[in-house]
């Protein structure tokens, strides 16, 4: 397993459809896992894919910064991004912080075991 090769490629897949459809990250997602929301806690797929798609938005666009990633124990990969989002209407782009700690699947994939989401003030 190469950690940078499956970071890249679940960065591109996370925030494509994060931004097109929401809804469809729940497959990503186990009743295991845990979101950390600005602070908020939230576990289980149906809890977390519920909070996200009720965010007071309806587009946006993530541009991402970096991506630095690191092997974890039992074959997880631990991913943290830095990058941009922009909301439709909005003239001026908000700075974020993204931490996953993914973990293989019997079937050959990955899951998010946590997640963990922070705009940065300046």
């Amino acid at each position: 397993m190469d950690p940078d090769a499956v970071a890249k490629a679940f960065v591109d897949h996370y925030y494509s459809t994060f931004d097109a459809n929401r809804a469809g990250l729940a497959n990503l997602y186990q009743e295991g896992s845990m979101l950390t929301f600005e602070g908020q806690k939230i576990q289980g797929s149906q809890s977390i894919v519920a909070k996200l798609t009720s965010l007071p938005f309806q587009q946006c666009k993530h541009n991402i910064t970096t991506v630095d990633c690191q092997p974890s124990g039992a074959g997880g990969v631990l991913v943290f991004v830095s990058g941009t989002l922009q909301l439709a209407g909005e003239q001026h782009a908000l700075k974020f912080s993204q931490m996953f700690h993914l973990m293989p699947t019997p079937q050959g994939s990955f899951y998010v075991l946590n997640d963990i989401f922070r705009l940065n003030y300046a």
